[in-house]
């Protein structure tokens, strides 16, 4: 069974509420139609109720099992503006003002929900940016205890040579961090572990990749890996990691074995941490094109709730998948 396969099953067995605030894209209000009679969720949409009917007649389904809510109608309104006056206070946040955010924001809104246990968790950025998602995950929902970085990581299903690498493998960061520092990185691939254990159903293995090898090159960029690699041992971490590592070695039995001969992950990683933004969104890119690779994400990692984002050239089936697996990690 593939992994989304998996994923939907999952999903199936403990129904939860995942709220689609971006109702005005025509989309997301099929991909909740379909989500509905997958019976993978509970979807709720954000709008006025004229207007999602509208686009669910051009649209030729039908809106029964699914939650609408116009927010200047909502009976907790009240209750939301004055927990977003309580979360931002510390910046000026007024009635008023906390008033025009929800009311203009469905991200806000929709990340509110969650906060107020109105839902289990979002799902958006159809028609967002990736920034206003995290923005609204950030200053409403927050961050896990413990953690301080908000980051994200690609599930890579892969379509050719499972027998050598497996039929998952776990990317990050590839969405949200530009230049992480090794605090940072850490706290990357733990929160990647948790995924890889909670929502994949593995046992992580991570590689905190560099273009060095133990020691086989100099440069400060290698010591930032180097550096992750200390933090995670000083937090004593129970997952298997190995820093300082080419992705050959981290991924290759004969090469781990030649570059990293005494390490319980090379040639077995099926985390990877790359060092920055740019390898690991160029690398996901890659991995996809060129070896057909299907890729789930980005899956927000380190808020206190489930909100992951979505591109916004995004397919209904994106929309569709990524809600069962929101729905997956808010169990």
């Amino acid at each position: 069974m593939s992994f989304i396969n998996k994923i939907r099953e999952k999903a199936k067995k403990n129904i939860k509420k995942i709220v689609l605030p971006e109702a005005t894209d025509e989309r997301v209000v099929v991909a909740a139609s379909k989500i509905v009679k997958e019976k993978l969720a509970l979807p709720i949409l954000i709008g006025k109720r004229s207007e999602i009917e509208e686009i669910a007649k051009k649209a030729n389904i039908v809106l029964e099992g699914i939650e609408i809510i116009e927010p200047l109608n909502y009976k907790k309104l009240d209750s939301y503006i004055e927990k977003l006056v309580e979360l931002r206070a510390a910046k000026g946040m007024t009635p008023e003002k906390a008033k025009e955010i929800l009311l203009s924001d469905v991200n806000f809104f929709g990340a509110m929900m969650v906060k107020m246990k109105d839902c289990d968790g979002m799902v958006s950025g159809s028609d967002s940016p990736t920034a206003n998602v995290l923005r609204a995950g950030l200053q409403v929902v927050g961050t896990k205890p413990g953690i301080k970085t908000v980051s994200s990581v690609f599930v890579m299903e892969l379509s050719q040579k499972q027998e050598e690498y497996g039929e998952v493998l776990l990317f990050g960061d590839c969405a949200v961090i530009p230049e992480p520092t090794s605090a940072q990185l850490a706290d990357i691939a733990s929160e990647a572990a948790v995924t890889a254990a909670t929502v994949v159903g593995i046992v992580p293995k991570v590689a905190l990749l560099s273009f060095s090898t133990k020691g086989s090159a100099k440069h400060e960029a290698v010591d930032v890996v180097v550096e992750a690699g200390k933090i995670l041992t000083e937090r004593k971490v129970t997952f298997e990691f190995e820093e300082e590592i080419q992705a050959d070695a981290a991924l290759v039995a004969t090469v781990g074995l030649k570059k990293a001969p005494n390490s319980k992950v090379a040639g077995q990683a099926n985390i990877l941490i790359f060092p920055n933004l740019a390898s690991g969104n160029i690398g996901y890119k890659l991995v996809q094109r060129l070896a057909g690779a299907a890729a789930y994400g980005p899956l927000i990692q380190g808020l206190a709730s489930p909100i992951n984002d979505l591109s916004r050239g995004c397919s209904i089936d994106d929309i569709v998948n990524l809600s069962a697996i929101t729905a997956v990690q808010a169990v």
